[in-house]
């Protein structure tokens, strides 16, 4: 998906009303067999967004979800390891230290693909003041797309970090940047994010 510079220059992200909310990037998942981008440099662009976030003054949001406890229910292609997958790590739910969490950042637990059911989010980013909602992390089409619907129901402006987001294959990362996502916001780059915020 290309963006012209001139739409780039009308996104004006305010920092102080703006949270940026990084899904999954935790040892057992991080870990996996992603595409469009890998796993590592996911979670190296998370934490550079990050920074360039924080250091603006805007709300940081790390997500991490129990892999251990998540919702199952009966489906017919049930989102379960495959049966040839390692077994998880012990440190599966621990967010990995590249992804750089600071003092001062919002922590959020989670049981299922996503961030608001069950959990506070809503109150920390309605207490701070958040208007907009900047999404990245691990998987396009399950964590960040669940997040980011419920997101859009409660009425929070989205912005999209599509090359800081990846899924199971680029096939499903594609479908949501090129068909849901510009329907519920606005989809930019890292270098075009952080060129909004003056980087």
């Amino acid at each position: 998906m290309t963006i012209s510079n001139d739409t780039v220059a009308n996104l004006a992200l305010e920092p102080a009303s703006t949270a940026l909310v990084l899904i999954d990037l935790q040892h057992g998942i991080v870990g996996r067999a992603l595409a469009p981008h890998a796993g590592p440099d996911i979670v190296q662009r998370c934490a550079r967004l990050a920074d360039a976030f924080r250091e603006k003054g805007a709300t940081i949001v790390y997500v991490r979800v129990l892999v251990d406890q998540i919702l199952r229910l009966r489906a017919d292609t049930p989102t379960t390891r495959p049966a040839d997958a390692p077994p998880l790590p012990a440190n599966a739910c621990e967010l990995v230290p590249d992804a750089d969490v600071r003092d001062g950042d919002v922590l959020i637990t989670k049981k299922q693909w996503g961030a608001f059911y069950g959990t506070d989010l809503e109150q920390q980013l309605r207490r701070r003041g958040i208007h907009t909602i900047v999404m990245a992390g691990i998987a396009t089409n399950f964590g960040v797309e669940s997040t980011a619907r419920q997101a859009f129901d409660q009425g929070f402006e989205l912005v999209f970090a599509e090359d800081a987001m990846s899924s199971m294959s680029e096939e499903l990362h594609q479908f949501s940047v090129q068909h849901i996502f510009p329907k519920m916001g606005r989809v930019r780059n890292l270098e075009q994010l952080l060129q909004s915020l003056g980087q």
